[in-house]
């Protein structure tokens, strides 16, 4: 055996023992995730990247749904920590509540790792500033997505007067809302754009919101000259509303999905900014993964995803995963 340790044909044994190891491993393993809101395709994107992650690596998996509601989330976790999993991951609804969260996963030693939003006040930490107690935040950086949309919204909007410009928000609480509002506001200013902010609603999430949204603020406000949508699904809604009035208003929007994408396409949105919830997915589980095979892993580490600006000259940037 020692002759044979030398040889290609005993190294090749011996990498094929590890692997087989590994796999042992992998099939004695747990791994808990808990999605905002299945309803949301944005959410069953991230939980299938995940879940195929760990398929791939022979990993068994839990997976449990919010519905979009803070006490269902906090007890999932709790019920996932008391079914001892090795690892638990979360795209947090509310991301100071979730904090406590990661506190008791990991006073159990169970590594928490937060998926597509930050954990913590995002206007007391920058997002690279990741929560202490996750093993790691995987997620794109929302305030440089702002900043994409407004290096789009820059090109088409108006360059001898004052623009109007409306925002259609998330629903509240996400961290989301308020980093990619920041960022949009960072980059027209980057720009040089002059511009008023005529009106900045919360919606929830959903394309109904979004059309609703936009009907009463052109109501109000005939002349805006864009919308900026914190997310595809409204950007859909809000299309209709601003085709419907006969309005002239620029739509630019968050998200990368398939409508908003083939929106772009057709000329019925002019941009958005493409953010890839089965590549957060399948990087969560991936850093998740180390985490329990390894207690000495790096922790809080911020795990940065992607955003491509996409309009109708760079489709090919990005590819829809929801």
């Amino acid at each position: 055996m020692k002759k044979c340790l030398k040889s290609l044909a005993c190294i090749g044994l011996a990498g094929t023992a590890a692997l087989l190891t590994n796999a042992a491993l992998a099939k004695d393993i747990t791994l808990g995730y808990v999605a905002a809101g299945m309803q949301y395709p944005f959410n069953v994107a991230a939980a299938k990247g995940f879940e195929a992650a760990a398929k791939a690596a022979g990993v068994k998996t839990i997976v449990l749904d919010a519905k979009t509601s803070v006490e269902k989330q906090g007890n999932a976790v709790d019920d996932l920590i008391a079914q001892k999993v090795d690892g638990i991951a979360v795209l947090p609804i509310d991301a100071v509540v979730a904090q406590s969260w990661a506190d008791r996963a990991t006073s159990h030693n169970i590594p928490f790792v937060a998926v597509a939003t930050q954990i913590g006040d995002p206007q007391k930490h920058a997002i690279a500033d990741v929560y202490p107690k996750l093993t790691a935040l995987v997620a794109s950086d929302e305030v440089h997505v702002g900043y994409d949309a407004a290096q789009i919204a820059a090109k088409l909007l108006p360059k001898d007067r004052t623009a109007k410009i409306a925002i259609v928000e998330g629903a509240p609480g996400y961290p989301t809302v308020w980093q990619t509002t920041k960022g949009f506001k960072e980059g027209l200013d980057k720009a040089g754009i002059k511009y008023q902010i005529v009106a900045s609603q919360p919606t929830d999430w959903t394309p109904e919101q979004g059309e609703s949204v936009c009907q009463n603020i052109l109501t109000a406000h005939p002349d805006v000259d864009l919308f900026f949508n914190q997310a595809d699904d409204m950007v859909i809604g809000c299309a209709r509303a601003v085709r419907a009035a006969g309005s002239h208003a620029k739509l630019v929007s968050r998200g990368g999905s398939k409508l908003g994408i083939n929106a772009v396409k057709v000329g019925d949105v002019d941009g958005t900014v493409c953010i890839q919830p089965g590549k957060m997915g399948a990087l969560a589980f991936k850093a998740l993964y180390a985490a329990v095979q390894n207690q000495g892993v790096q922790k809080a580490k911020f795990v940065d995803v992607d955003t491509p600006e996409v309009t109708k000259a760079t489709l090919s940037s990005c590819v829809p995963e929801w």
